[in-house]
């Protein structure tokens, strides 16, 4: 069993367009499959606001899998980024944290 990789916590201002990106090389190489849930977990629930804070699909290049465009976002409202990708036959899932600033 494979537990999420935390990668990190960062600041994004609300008027700000990122393009993250996730290397897989500690888990393995040529990741296949990749796909990305954003969820703003501001409140005990979560919501997927995937649709509204992501633009384009993720792509992969060697071990480097980058993130469809993070924008959109609200201030001081924290969003959880799951990027889940395939390398042989295991599934692993990595995840960052984002904060939404004026």
């Amino acid at each position: 069993m494979t537990k999420p990789r935390y990668l990190g916590r960062v600041k994004q201002g609300i008027a700000e367009e990122f393009v993250y990106t996730d290397t897989t090389t500690k888990c393995g190489s040529s990741p296949t499959d990749p796909s990305v849930v954003a969820y703003d977990v501001t409140t005990t629930t979560w919501i997927d606001v995937s649709s509204t804070v992501l633009d384009g699909s993720p792509s992969v290049s060697g071990d480097v899998i980058t993130l469809p465009k993070v924008k959109n976002l609200t201030v001081d409202h924290r969003y959880r980024f799951e990027v889940t990708y395939t390398i042989g036959s295991n599934v692993f899932v990595d995840y960052f944290l984002v904060v939404g600033e004026r």
